[in-house]
């Protein structure tokens, strides 16, 4: 007889250190029927589990490329998508967690974004005159959305690549759900900023007059990464006047302001080897998710490297630590029983669409 998928309330009391030696168990039984993803920016507790490391992007094509029928992914709602779509058809994609999300590619959604393009039509033919690029952290439907209108999926690494090519199809882009992303790779390209004007969904014509459309080179959706939106100048500016040996280094999802005064710009996995690759004794500024510099700090301290949060202000991806211990082993455990739980799964014609901008994007240099 078969056993009844395992409840989550099952797993509330357990604690942390029980979690990780059954967690252990279950990998084991499941062998190379499973590969658990861990993002960058997750908890120490759920990231050391994970077979590969990495950004989303690299994550789920690692997951792709394995044997594994099982993808767990320790991340957000959108990386799972990522995995199910660029995944073969006899694999399964899990979220730990379904409530994980991601609050930047919440700001952009198919409504939003189908209604602005409407509103734009009013003003030029957007379907021949705009490109629009969805950075990866967005939901699939804005992939898809990408993929029907001509347009390309980028990363925080690919970002020039993927604007040289937009560029190369039409004479403007839309560029959404991060506008900093946007206007930082935009300005590092030459483009001006006042070229680049910004999409306000929450208004009319985006809060743009017909001729500022016209003008622009690009239009940049009005959202942002609630941790990166935490880090500020004069955060640098007080750093330094007490260390000023100080190397910043800053995710390119941070705010222009920020960017300008920072040594080095570039993704979570160039935020890694750059810091990996410097000299023994140096000290690092670094603007981005906690988990991840912290764990930075720990990794060098042998070197006599010191990693440093940019914000006084604990701020930690709070979806991306929905994925604990827990939610991870409730996952493992009912695999191991023949139960699916979490699964995520993009419909057929959105998850088509989706590959096209995706396909776009990785004929590219990553």
């Amino acid at each position: 007889m078969a056993s009844k998928e395992i409840p989550f309330e099952n797993y509330f009391s357990l604690d942390d250190e029980t979690c990780e030696a059954r967690i252990a168990k279950a990998k084991e039984k499941l062998g190379d029927d499973l590969v658990i993803l861990g993002h960058h920016y997750q908890r120490n507790e759920v990231f050391r589990h994970a077979d590969f490391s990495g950004d989303s992007l690299k994550l789920s094509r690692n997951a792709a490329n394995s044997d594994a029928k099982y993808i767990v992914f320790c991340g957000v709602h959108f990386m799972a998508e990522v995995a199910d779509i660029l995944s073969r058809p006899d694999q399964v994609a899990i979220l730990p967690d379904l409530a994980a999300g991601c609050s930047m590619a919440d700001m952009a959604n198919r409504i939003n974004v189908d209604r602005a393009w409407e509103e734009m039509a009013e003003v030029l033919n957007p379907d021949e005159t705009i490109t629009p690029i969805t950075y990866i952290n967005s939901a699939a439907d804005l992939k898809s959305f990408c993929g029907k209108h001509g347009g390309i999926v980028c990363t925080s690494t690919n970002a020039p690549h993927v604007l040289d090519w937009a560029f190369s199809q039409r004479e403007k882009v839309l560029f959404f759900p991060d506008q900093h992303l946007g206007r930082n790779t935009g300005h590092k390209m030459g483009i001006p900023l006042e070229e680049m004007v910004v999409w306000d969904f929450d208004k009319p014509m985006g809060g743009l007059t017909a001729d500022e459309i016209r003008n622009a080179k690009m239009i940049l959706w009005k959202g942002f990464c609630s941790v990166h939106q935490m880090f500020q100048p004069v955060q640098i500016d007080n750093f330094l006047e007490k260390y000023p040996e100080t190397k910043v280094i800053s995710h390119p999802e941070c705010s222009f302001e920020v960017c300008q005064k920072s040594d080095f710009v570039g993704s979570t996995e160039y935020i890694v080897k750059t810091i990996a690759d410097s000299e023994p004794g140096t000290r690092w500024l670094v603007g981005t998710e906690l988990n991840l510099v912290n764990r930075l700090n720990e990794q060098f301290q042998s070197e006599g490297k010191s990693v440093h949060f940019m914000s006084p202000t604990v701020c930690m991806c709070s979806t991306m630590f929905r994925t604990d211990p827990q939610h991870l082993l409730w996952v493992l455990e009912n695999l191991v029983e023949g139960h699916v739980v979490n699964q995520v799964s993009v419909d057929t014609t959105t998850a088509h669409e989706a590959k096209l901008a995706l396909d776009n994007m990785l004929a590219l240099p990553i």
